[in-house]
């Protein structure tokens, strides 16, 4: 299928890795109600990383590359960056600072954004399959607790990713009991809105 959606931006490119770099694009038509005919978008590595069909747009300076697509009516803006393997699409949004990569999928009617972090077998298709949390602990750094695609509960915080326990088991042993009890709080009530989430989306 041709590219009538968009083009690429002559000269306005990054170079993110070795080897990779993302281009700039502007769209050719009109896409949904935001996006008018030359009006610039984000920065994808290839036509691989936002189908030529559908609604779905790249903003700003956000970013797609790697094996990563955006596809559906899905919009990825901020300084957002999805990579790596991962998949947004249907009516999913990722803004900010939101990093999603490895085999993660975000879709349906997730919204990721903030500083929050999807990654590893991550499978977020409703708003309330994640939660994040900002300026907690220790670092005032971000808290995301999301759904896998088992249907298991998995949290990022920094540079560690694991499950609940492996967590709390971490965090027992590095902070003291107010940053202990916080962060306690914290995954109580990420995992009761999860996994009230998880039985009535599926």
């Amino acid at each position: 299928m041709a590219n009538e959606k968009y083009e690429f931006v002559p000269g306005d490119e990054k170079v993110i890795a070795p080897g990779r770099t993302v281009k700039r694009i502007r769209a050719l038509v009109a896409i949904s109600y935001f996006v008018a005919a030359g009006d610039i978008g984000g920065y994808i590595e290839s036509e691989a990383s936002l189908p030529v069909y559908g609604d779905a747009w790249v903003y700003g300076n956000a970013q797609v590359s790697g094996n990563a697509q955006v596809s559906g009516n899905a919009q990825v803006y901020g300084n957002a960056w999805v990579y790596g393997n991962a998949q947004v699409y249907g009516d999913a949004r990722v803004s900010g600072d939101a990093q999603v990569y490895g085999d993660a999928q975000v879709y349906g009617n997730a919204w990721v954004s903030g500083d929050a972090q999807v990654y590893g077998n991550a499978r977020v298709y409703g708003r309330g399959l994640i939660v994040w949390f900002t300026g907690v602990g220790t670092g005032y750094g971000t808290l995301t607790v999301y759904n896998t695609k088992d249907n298991s509960i998995e949290v990022t915080r920094g540079c560690f990713r694991g499950s609940i326990d492996e967590f709390l088991a971490a965090s027992e042993s590095k902070h003291d009991e107010t940053t202990q009890l916080e962060y306690r709080m914290l995954i109580e009530v990420a995992y009761s809105r999860i996994t009230r989430a998880q039985t009535t989306k599926e």
